[in-house]
């Protein structure tokens, strides 16, 4: 895979910013680093092993993230909380491609190898179910994918948009996802 020296990834983050995923072109993005294409082509760098480089990167860091609550012990909302914790740590890392595209985790993480996020949440969120440590209404995939954006969106608009510190934005958001903004209280009888 390619590696991208920091201009270049700056400017392929920049060109997605404009002109998003079907507007990234070498030329666009060889104008925005201040360099010819042709020197771009010759290094072998083409608009899909830019893409490459860019989705690779947020794989692996995914993977990386993911290991250690994977292999941790504790329930199913602990070990959750845990992942929705290291998912905004793995965005700050990759905030400026968060915050020019929604659509980086829906890019092939290889070729021919479709994007799979939401594994680790399924897993946590069927744990936290047979444990007792979470009630989930309804469909655990379905689950996943909203907890997963629910978390990731606000977090990264939080951060990018309104300069909250990490922390804070990462305690507010995956507390209102896991807890909900309304107690949960039953109506008189």
């Amino acid at each position: 895979m390619v590696q991208l020296d920091a201009r270049l990834r700056e400017a392929t983050i920049a060109v997605l910013r404009e002109r998003g995923w079907d507007g990234l072109t070498l030329e666009r993005v060889a104008e925005v680093a201040g360099r010819a294409r042709s020197t771009l082509w010759r290094q072998g760098l083409t608009r899909e092993a830019l893409v490459g480089a860019l989705v690779s990167e947020l794989a692996e860091g995914f993977r990386n993230a993911m290991y250690p609550v994977l292999t941790a012990g504790g329930t199913g909302r602990e070990r959750l909380v845990q992942a929705l914790e290291a998912l905004c740590e793995l965005l700050d890392h990759h905030l400026p491609l968060m915050l020019a595209t929604d659509e980086a985790f829906h890019q092939d993480t290889a070729p021919g190898q479709p994007p799979d996020y939401l594994r680790p949440f399924i897993t946590f969120l069927r744990e936290g179910v047979a444990d007792g440590s979470l009630e989930i209404d309804g469909d655990v995939v379905e689950t996943a994918d909203v907890v997963f954006n629910a978390v990731a969106w606000p977090y990264v608009h939080l951060r990018g948009r309104h300069g909250w510190p990490a922390e804070r934005a990462r305690d507010r958001v995956v507390g209102v996802v896991l807890n909900g903004v309304a107690n949960q209280r039953k109506e008189p009888t």
